[in-house]
């Protein structure tokens, strides 16, 4: 099978439009019928369920207080149009914070979770979230863990990484695969 990555000069929301693109093209390739979509504040979902309608789309998105005690970034104006648009939120706390996060900024310390989140960031912060966003859809039973989907995730705001893999549960993080990467900061 041969298939071609694509390499962003630099990362960032200036890329989202052509990583939905060009994940939709894989999809359609694959004949992958479900997307995972990170999001914060819900600009990207917005644009995701226009991109990939007619697909199962999911958008991820962190728990209240992950930015600013008791507000979610979330706002409801792309809430009401990702739903109107056919889209399901999962919202919950990331993968790789909850009590993780607890302990380094009570402790000054790092656990597990630091360390696998960090390596993972070896490959660019989208690399990090498209695992961390199949594991919580997963989890939330937002997604089919015997089926290759396309997830997507970025660089602070917007989109800019989007792979091929198959979600698996949290307590089963270490048998994900990433099976293709689509697209990617060239860091």
């Amino acid at each position: 099978m041969e298939s071609t990555t694509v390499y962003f000069e630099k990362p960032g929301k200036e890329n989202t439009a052509e990583t939905l693109r060009i994940a939709k093209k894989r999809a359609e390739e694959l004949g992958i019928k479900t997307v995972i979509v990170a999001t914060t504040f819900g600009d990207t979902a917005v644009e995701a369920v226009k991109v990939f309608k007619g697909m199962k789309v999911v958008i991820v998105s962190h728990a209240a207080g992950f930015t600013t005690p008791d507000i979610n970034t979330f706002t409801e104006e792309n809430r009401a149009k990702v739903v109107k648009g056919g889209g399901i939120i999962v919202t919950g706390t990331h993968l790789f914070a909850g009590v993780s996060r607890a302990m380094r900024n009570q402790f000054s310390t790092y656990s597990l979770n630091d360390i696998v989140a960090n390596t993972l960031k070896i490959l660019g912060q989208g690399m990090k979230v498209v695992a961390e966003i199949a594991v919580m859809a997963a989890d939330a039973g937002a997604v089919d863990s015997k089926e290759d989907v396309i997830s997507i995730a970025g660089t602070a705001r917007g989109a800019d990484t989007a792979v091929v893999l198959r979600p698996v549960y949290s307590s089963q993080f270490f048998n994900l695969k990433i099976k293709e990467i689509i697209c990617k900061p060239r860091l």
